[in-house]
C-alpha cells in the first residue's frame, strides 16, 4: 500500500491540502498530513485552523513513496523557508521518488533545480519563476505528470491532480473508482 506525506504550514490553502488528503484517503491510500510548524495544528490562509498527523521531526522519510506539497500563501513561502523539508524533498527527488506540488508550490521545487528540462504547471501568478529557473511550463494543464514529478495549476485543479497521484501511486483503475464516486 502506498504512503504519502502532504506538508502544511500556517497559510496553506486548505482545499489544495484537504481535498488531496480526501482523494487519497477514498483510494486507500496513507496520506499523513505532516505540519512543519512544530506543532500539530496550522491555519490556513483563509483563518481555517486544522490539526495534523504528524510533525516533521516525528516522521521517518523512508516511511513514504510520494512527498506533496499544497500552494497557498504564506503557505508556500513557510513551507520553501524549511531547512529540513528542502532536504526531504532533494533526497526523494534524487531517489527518483514521487513528487507533488500545486499552485505556488511548484515553485518550492523549481528553486530547489528540481523541474530544471522537465514540464510543468502551477498558479498563473507564478509562471515566470517556474520558466525562470528553467522548467518546460504547460499552460493549459490541470495537471502534469513529468516522469516522478506531478504539478497542478491552482485550487480549481485540486481534483484533477489528487487523481493523477493515484493513478500514478496505485493505478488508473483506482483513480477511476474514485472520480465515479465523488461524481467528477
Amino acid at each position: 500500500m502506498s504512503r504519502v506525506a502532504l506538508f502544511v504550514a500556517d497559510g496553506t490553502e486548505e482545499i489544495e491540502a484537504l481535498t488531496v488528503v480526501d482523494i487519497l484517503r477514498r483510494a486507500q491510500i496513507i496520506c499523513d498530513v505532516v505540519s512543519i510548524m512544530g506543532k500539530n495544528e496550522v491555519t490556513s490562509s483563509h483563518g481555517i485552523t486544522f490539526k495534523t498527523d504528524k510533525v516533521i521531526e516525528e516522521i521517518n522519510w523512508d516511511d513514504y513513496d510520494m512527498l506533496v506539497l499544497p500552494g497557498g500563501m504564506p503557505g508556500t513561502t513557510n513551507l520553501k523557508s524549511h531547512q529540513g523539508l528542502s532536504q526531504l524533498l532533494k533526497k526523494q527527488y534524487e531517489a527518483g521518488r514521487w513528487l507533488a506540488a500545486i499552485c505556488a508550490a511548484p515553485t518550492i521545487l523549481s528553486g530547489l533545480g528540481l523541474l530544471k528540462g522537465r514540464k510543468a504547471i502551477c498558479f498563473k501568478g507564478f509562471q515566470d519563476v517556474l520558466e525562470l529557473e528553467g522548467a518546460i511550463l504547460v499552460k493549459d494543464a490541470k495537471s502534469v505528470v513529468d516522469d516522478n514529478i506531478i504539478t497542478g495549476q491552482a485550487m480549481g485543479a485540486t481534483i484533477p491532480f489528487a487523481l493523477d497521484i493515484v493513478t500514478y501511486l496505485e493505478d488508473a483503475e483506482t483513480a477511476a473508482k474514485v472520480r465515479e464516486a465523488i461524481a467528477f
